[in-house]
């Protein structure tokens, strides 16, 4: 307690009581307080860190756990009276109820459960914390959980667990990249077999093709052929044109196994000849006259 002359600080809160009773809080300032009337206390209003030591928790499986933690709250400037009336010591009071509030906590979990959600943990922690210790003026800002420690059974139980867990892992992925390996191989000869088998169709068509164009140039050259030859043979007169052909009968027959069969129109062409023949005969005789 304070009297007489009281500098109270920029971050200070000075809580008066006068004979006893709550007077004023004053800020900031100088400040004279009459002894034995009055008497006041200095609140520091400004953020605390308090660690909480290492204790053992058990959780919900019966798993005893070392844990430590660290508290981050402050006196409210407008409350710092119930700092002082309502709690002897606001600061041992938050750290009390800080590790009360922690061990129910852990209690309703298991060790899986707290060493995988420790953010839960502190938001719960601080939520709980910040209901409880309004009525003595204070705010708790944060809570900030450092380790959760397991005994050296169960941590290497979970080191075992751990491990196996890792191999199972890596014979998963090794398999799962065994069939995709093959379902790639798989895959890639399958579209090898396509294109060969679309390159042979794509050369049996064009062989194809070329076989056609082949014909039809051929058949192109026979008909052209053709068609020179009639225009030939529409120039050369019928008679040079029947005695071509009677040399080709005489070629015919120089051969012993030849037998003659001759057309009916074989007559008409003899006729011919033979009135061409009689024609130069008289035209030899007219000459000879």
């Amino acid at each position: 307690m304070a009297s007489g002359i009281v500098v109270v600080k920029q971050y200070e809160r000075l809580v008066i009581l006068k004979w006893g009773r709550l007077e004023s809080v004053a800020e900031p300032g100088f400040r004279f307080l009459i002894p034995v009337i009055y008497t006041g206390r200095l609140v520091d209003t400004r953020e605390q860190v308090d660690r909480v030591p290492t204790q053992k928790y058990i959780t919900k499986d019966n798993v005893v756990v070392d844990m430590d933690f660290v508290l981050y709250f402050k006196v409210v400037e407008e409350e710092a009276e119930k700092s002082v009336l309502n709690v002897a010591d606001h600061r041992a009071a938050v750290r009390a109820l800080a590790v009360a509030e922690l061990r129910s906590i852990i209690g309703n979990i298991t060790l899986a459960e707290a060493l995988a959600e420790r953010e839960r943990i502190q938001n719960e922690l601080q939520i709980s914390l910040d209901e409880n210790t309004g009525r003595w003026g204070v705010k708790v800002q944060g809570v900030a959980v450092n380790e959760i420690d397991p005994p050296q059974g169960v941590k290497a139980a979970m080191e075992r667990e751990k491990s196996a867990e890792a191999i199972k892992t890596a014979d998963i992925t090794e398999s799962e990249g065994q069939r995709q390996s093959q379902i790639n191989r798989a895959e890639g000869e399958r579209q090898a077999a396509i294109l060969e088998a679309e390159g042979e169709r794509q050369a049996v068509i064009l062989r194809a093709e070329g076989e056609q164009q082949a014909q039809l140039l051929r058949a192109q050259g026979f008909s052209s052929a053709l068609d020179n030859i009639n225009q030939v043979a529409n120039t050369v007169d019928p008679k040079t044109m029947s005695l071509q052909y009677f040399e080709t009968l005489k070629g015919l027959g120089d051969s012993p196994s030849t037998k003659w069969i001759f057309p009916m129109e074989f007559t008409s062409m003899l006729s011919g000849f033979l009135g061409m023949g009689n024609s130069n005969q008289q035209d030899n005789g007219d000459g000879n006259s």
